[in-house]
């Protein structure tokens, strides 16, 4: 019986996981910049950073803090996440024009200091991100306070189904940038940039212009 239960609760996991993952946002657009320079790897990287900021909120949403967050604060995360987003993308756009004078987008792009590291940018996009918290404090917490009341197991489970649906979909994005870095032609590779760098600039703009829509939603 227990194990039926797990075994739902990965199964929940990962479609909801999966659901959300293949919606295009700003953690999507900013896993194929990095993938162009550092490969298949980066999606995993992205992904666990991403991870942490789930697990912070997966535990403070089993200890009830969760309910606290109120809509001055959501509507905040619009403003500082949808500047983030926007500055984001800048650099991008910035790394973009880069690459168009030499053949070497990595060494162009060390003014942006992100693309250092995967794994902060995973962190950093989820963060600035204000429907992934919206997501959580409203659906994303019920999905796991449901599964908490058949067990801490069967809770463990769905957000482990969660992350693998995660994990799956980014590394298979940045797989296939990745392998398909050495087959793009520069200019086809600075387009991509620019097309990176558009959205992350569209979904910062976005979000700080809509913050207000944020304190019907929350």
């Amino acid at each position: 019986m227990l194990a039926i239960e797990i075994l739902k609760a990965l199964l929940l996991g990962f479609s909801v996981g999966l659901t959300g993952a293949l919606v295009p946002g700003p953690m999507l657009f900013a896993t194929i910049e990095i993938s162009l320079k550092k490969g298949w790897l980066a999606g995993p990287q992205v992904v666990f950073g991403h991870m942490i900021v789930e697990l912070v909120l997966y535990v403070l949403i089993l200890l009830g803090a969760a309910s606290f967050v109120g809509s001055s604060m959501i509507s905040a995360i619009f403003l500082i996440g949808g500047f983030s987003l926007l500055v984001f993308g800048l650099l991008t756009l910035k790394d973009a024009r880069a690459a168009a004078s030499s053949a070497q987008v990595s060494q162009d792009s060390s003014d942006l200091k992100l693309t250092s590291s995967p794994a902060l940018i995973g962190l950093v996009t989820s963060v600035s991100n204000p429907y992934f918290w919206i997501w959580w404090l409203t659906a994303g917490g019920a999905l796991v306070l449901k599964s908490y009341e058949l067990g801490i197991l069967i809770a463990m489970a769905y957000m482990l189904g969660h992350w693998t649906a995660d994990l799956s979909w980014f590394t298979a994005v940045s797989g296939s940038f990745g392998r398909g870095k050495a087959l793009l032609s520069q200019k086809m590779h600075r387009y991509i940039l620019y097309i990176c760098g558009i959205f992350l600039v569209i979904f910062g703009l976005y979000f700080m212009l809509n913050y207000k829509h944020s304190i019907q939603l929350s």
